[in-house]
């Protein structure tokens, strides 16, 4: 079913750079030129902007922004509305990266690998693989492996082979 709904996504919607094995909801609202790897994830109420990049096993919750870049708004004899738009960045998340519900992602920052973005954040700046962020504006709270071998396991998973889904078990 999912491949089913994937292939009418990219088809009607000329979604061509988003994997089969991504999922975006209807509900979201993404610019044409989004580049999502594979078992990328977008929840419900999402907005996207242009020049977008998802890495493989991203996730992105309901109702994440990645938005900014709008206007210039330099010109303090032209009104915002009227001043135009300047040259946009691209925005990276990198692989593996969980952005929590609400938040909101400013457009042109790089988000790296392994990262976790907490729910009801704003990021203003770029942020490190596998570190944890929250606030608004978000900081870094603390690094998301304390063990160097789980780190070292985790970069070796996101530049390996693209892997099998496969359901967690309920833990105990």
């Amino acid at each position: 079913m999912r491949i089913v709904r994937n292939f009418v996504m990219r088809t009607l919607k000329r979604r061509s750079k988003v994997q089969p094995s991504a999922f975006v909801h209807v509900s979201s609202h993404i610019a044409k030129d989004l580049v999502a790897e594979e078992y990328v994830f977008v929840g419900k109420n999402c907005e996207i902007g242009p020049q977008v990049r998802l890495g493989r096993y991203t996730m992105l919750a309901s109702a994440v922004s990645i938005i900014g870049q709008d206007h210039v708004h330099s010109d303090p004899n032209v009104p915002i509305q009227f001043s135009g738009r300047p040259a946009q960045s691209e925005t990276v998340i990198g692989r593996d990266v969980w952005i929590g519900r609400n938040a909101i992602i400013m457009r042109g920052l790089i988000i790296g690998d392994g990262a976790i973005v907490g729910a009801g954040s704003v990021v203003t700046r770029n942020v490190p693989a596998r570190e944890v962020w929250a606030g608004v504006p978000a900081r870094k709270l603390r690094d998301r492996f304390m063990d160097p071998a789980d780190e070292a396991a985790h970069r070796a998973m996101v530049a390996g082979p693209i892997l099998e889904p496969r359901f967690a078990q309920p833990q105990t």
